[in-house]
């Protein structure tokens, strides 16, 4: 679980700046820096395994940060955090960022059980 933990937390820093405008394509009348600092991190490493990772579904992922932003972050922010990751889920980011990040060289390890 730590490999997969940091591999998804290396993964989404070296893709943050791809991450960072998906994120602000979705998120309407609302910047990355308006954001708390919480919310904008759990929302961008969901962000990469909706958008990077074909081994994670996409309720997976989504379910995952909103248990996470209701552990650790405000009342508000799980649907706030649901609304912009839904949106990318049904954007179809998916097919093609994994294509360009593919051609990066992106690690495609198989989820661990």
């Amino acid at each position: 679980m730590k490999e997969f933990t940091r591999d998804i937390a290396a993964s989404t820093l070296d893709h943050r700046k791809d991450i960072d405008e998906i994120i602000k394509s979705a998120a309407e009348n609302w910047s990355i820096e308006r954001m708390a600092i919480i919310d904008r991190n759990i929302l961008r490493a969901a962000t990469y395994e909706l958008c990077y990772r074909s081994d994670i579904p996409s309720s997976v992922a989504i379910n995952e940060a909103l248990e996470i932003a209701k552990k650790y972050s405000t009342e508000e922010s799980a649907p706030f955090i649901n609304g912009i990751l839904d949106k990318i889920a049904h954007q179809g980011n998916k097919s093609t960022v994994i294509q360009k990040g593919q051609s990066k060289k992106v690690k495609q390890k198989p989820n661990p059980k």
